[in-house]
């Protein structure tokens, strides 16, 4: 059995692609039955966050296995083939094996050594499980992944200190507001993003944040657990006229704000700053509000510059974490050529 991957993530295509071949999470069973009835695959999972889109299959020969992929994510996004192959990247083993492992633990990561992918690894892999698009493969190769990674996040200093994109958003918001304790903050989102973010803004100071979601149950046990104020959907746009910074990281299909709401907003704020992060993929802000007078709209892409300080200071950790991934994938890569009798190869 063959383990390929194909996929594109933050740094081969930017928000814009990304968005479009992104799977809610409803999509994954409908995809994952696809992939192995249309496509020919005999394990498969799909991997979508913010920065990535990959879809890890387990073939028994490797023969047109990559195009029928390639050929399966333009089908999904509608983004013509041609001008899809460019962006997406392609390995079969060891590549494949060894980039999961490296996914999972941070290394490949916008944030280096950002601890939610770890979770976002570990539920594609459950949703493919649940599914019953994972086998031998699959199953064997996504818990080492996730073992490796947590020996790395123990034995190394890779996650030490901010290493989320919601912390860098919280830095973002620093840079142009100051010290936060007297903003007015807007969560949108209460998922693993948000209240990560969440727990950053209250170690920050902030005194005054606010958070919706879909779920108000989920909203008000959250705020709960960091003084926060839960107020409803149906609020927003009296919330825009109050908020100083709204950081949306939802996993809506559409826009939670669009363009007209914003510039409403505007109007009865008498055009007073409004800062938006939207950390969602698809985007959770029409990009058409960033161009109104005194609202400074950032995506997951425009992150990307505070993140190189938080590199360098974990450079060793980076050392010491390939060694062990490296370890781990050649034990990995002695069990699967044992049980698929494949021939030996070298990373």
């Amino acid at each position: 059995m063959h383990i390929v991957l194909v996929g594109l993530n933050h740094r081969s295509a930017p928000v814009e692609l990304r968005e479009r071949l992104a799977f809610r999470r409803e999509q994954l069973p409908d995809a994952l039955a696809r992939l192995r009835r249309d496509v020919g695959l005999r394990e498969a999972a799909i991997l979508s966050t913010c920065n990535r889109v990959e879809i890890y299959a387990g073939v028994p020969v490797l023969d047109g296995a990559i195009t029928r992929l390639q050929e399966f994510l333009s089908r999904h996004s509608g983004v013509v083939l041609p001008q899809l192959v460019e962006r997406l990247y392609s390995y079969t083993e060891p590549q494949s094996i060894h980039h999961l492992f490296s996914v999972t633990s941070g290394l490949d990561s916008m944030v280096l050594g950002e601890g939610e992918i770890l979770h976002q690894v570990k539920h594609a892999y459950e949703w493919a499980r649940d599914s019953g698009a994972t086998g031998k493969a699959l199953n064997a190769l996504f818990q080492r992944a996730l073992n490796a990674a947590k020996a790395v996040r123990t034995q190394t200093a890779i996650g030490r200190g901010g290493t989320s994109i919601g912390t860098v958003a919280v830095e973002l918001a620093e840079k142009i507001f100051g010290h936060l304790s007297g903003a007015v903050v807007l969560l949108i989102g209460a998922g693993k993003v948000g209240e990560l973010t969440l727990k950053r803004l209250a170690a920050r100071g902030v005194r005054q944040a606010r958070i919706m979601n879909r779920s108000p149950e989920r909203a008000a046990s959250l705020a709960c657990g960091y003084g926060a104020i839960p107020v409803a959907l149906g609020e927003l746009g009296v919330q825009l006229l109050d908020v100083d910074i709204v950081i949306s990281s939802t996993s809506a299909e559409g826009c939670v704000l669009d363009r007209q709401a914003v510039a409403g907003a505007m109007r009865g704020r008498q055009q007073r700053p409004l800062c938006l992060v939207d950390l969602g993929v698809p985007r959770n802000v029409d990009p058409a509000a960033g161009a109104l007078e005194n609202v400074y709209l950032f995506n997951v892409d425009d992150l990307q510059g505070l993140v190189a300080h938080a590199h360098e200071e974990r450079r060793q950790a980076v050392h010491d974490s390939t060694a062990i991934i490296d370890q781990k994938v050649e034990r990995f890569l002695a069990w699967h050529r044992r049980e698929f009798e494949l021939e030996p190869c070298v990373l």
